[in-house]
């Protein structure tokens, strides 16, 4: 049963001229905008090659029409596709027919929510549509099919229905609180808890490496004026996105460039130089790049390698906070070799950006800081919402075992009751309409 009376059209293929165009048609007025624009209702699931005709019979196009009723279609209802040629006006012509005759215009997501609300897919499924849409790498789409097929819901769901069964049973128990016999020590209910907590954990490190896989690292380059950041971001973009001179100071504002190492993005930042200046444009760039720095998932803190060791006084105090590796710069000027070595309890990597040597040493370390492999095999795409979630499932066993420990069955009952609710709010089970309209107002028109 839908969920919405109206009928929505949209276009499904790219915007702009090709050699195809798609139009999508789903609700309740699909049969009557198939009879006016195709003269037929198509055979459902068959292709059927014809004219399309315009709400006052005029022919728009000749394409393929398919006809998908409900509730075996995408979003669980009737759904209607125009394939046509993908010229703009035919396009446009096709929209205007499907309104004309009393669809209206989906917005961005809509056919998604949809199957969402019709039970067609949970809304870890409905994410990991738009997430393998947005895919960057081979392996952040394995991730989002694996998400898309179910994994990960069936990952959530179990854990869930376990967390229901024993919350049953502590409730149970709560009526012979009187009694001698301890039901929860003697049926194992901590063992339990414990290994749900174990379950939940080893969610969470794939759902942390799959955030990591769907937005990137941030990685900002830092260090005084002259010292090869520029040349080290050229050298990691392979481009010459950076203006490199041997006058100090070159870069005054904020750099960005993407690129990808072992299908993980890296969102790579070049920022002023970091040292006393009274000229205010620099200062001004000196400002920004503390503020990148204190967003940044990990800081490479470039120098000299005439200088013997970085003055890190330079940086902000945030940075002890955050994963650092010290890049020694133009170790050609001191005839050393590339590698890598621990100063400090600290990583140093021995490149020249300039020649990009030692390059590899720096990709790989910093796949080793996102704890990705090479493969991301059983990393699950995930955004942020779905970490906070499982963080607050997991802060909530916790409590139960603490509430185990104290004999107090029923906040352990409670406890466990919202783990579940916390899991719950991943698939779909329990979410506000705020939420849905948050999450599908991400997604482009026509999925």
């Amino acid at each position: 049963m839908s969920h919405n009376e109206t009928t929505i059209c949209a276009l499904a293929s790219s915007t702009g001229q090709g050699g195809i165009g798609i139009v999508r048609v789903s609700g309740a007025r699909c049969i009557e905008i198939a009879k006016k624009m195709l003269g037929h209702v198509p055979k459902p699931r068959y292709a059927h090659y014809g004219s399309f005709f315009n709400q006052d019979g005029v022919e728009i196009d000749k394409g393929v029409a398919l006809f998908f009723p409900a509730p075996n279609s995408f979003t669980g209802e009737d759904v209607l596709e125009f394939q046509g040629h993908g010229g703009i006006l035919v396009m446009r012509s096709l929209l205007e027919s499907a309104m004309a005759l009393g669809s209206i215009a989906a917005e961005p997501g809509e056919f998604s929510k949809r199957a969402f609300l019709n039970g067609k897919m949970d809304l870890l499924q409905a994410e990991a549509v738009a997430d393998l849409i947005d895919a960057s790498s081979e392996q952040s789409a394995r991730s989002a099919l694996r998400s898309l097929s179910g994994e990960f819901s069936d990952q959530v769901n179990a854990l869930t229905k376990a967390l229901i069964e024993l919350r049953v049973f502590v409730e149970a128990t709560i009526d012979f609180s009187d009694e001698e016999i301890d039901f929860l020590n003697s049926e194992g209910v901590g063992l339990k808890v414990a290994h749900i907590k174990e379950s939940i954990e080893s969610i969470l490190t794939s759902a942390e490496q799959g955030a990591i896989l769907r937005e990137g690292l941030t990685v900002v380059i830092a260090g005084k004026p002259n010292a090869g950041k520029s040349s080290l971001l050229n050298a990691l973009t392979q481009r010459s996105s950076a203006i490199v001179t041997d006058i100090a100071g070159t870069t005054r504002d904020v750099l960005k460039e993407t690129i990808h190492v072992n299908g993980m993005p890296l969102n790579i930042i070049d920022t002023a130089g970091l040292h006393v200046s009274e000229d205010k444009i620099e200062q001004e760039g000196i400002k920004r790049a503390h503020g990148e720095i204190e967003r940044a998932d990990v800081v490479l803190m470039v120098f000299d390698a005439q200088d013997k060791e970085p003055d890190l006084s330079i940086l902000p105090a945030v940075v002890k906070d955050k994963p650092l590796l010290l890049i020694k710069n133009k170790v050609d000027l001191t005839s050393e070799s590339t590698g890598m070595s621990k100063v400090n309890g600290r990583t140093q990597i021995l490149l020249c950006a300039k020649r990009a040597d030692g390059l590899d040493l720096l990709r790989q370390e910093l796949s080793d800081i996102a704890g990705l492999s090479d493969t991301g095999e059983g990393v699950l795409l995930a955004r942020k919402r779905h970490i906070v979630a499982l963080e607050s499932a997991l802060k909530s066993i916790h409590s139960a075992l603490e509430q185990l420990d104290n004999g107090a069955s029923e906040l352990v009952a409670e406890d466990l009751r919202q783990a579940g609710q916390s899991l719950g709010s991943i698939t779909g089970e329990f979410s506000s309409d705020d939420l849905l309209g948050e999450i599908f107002s991400s997604f482009c028109i026509g999925k």
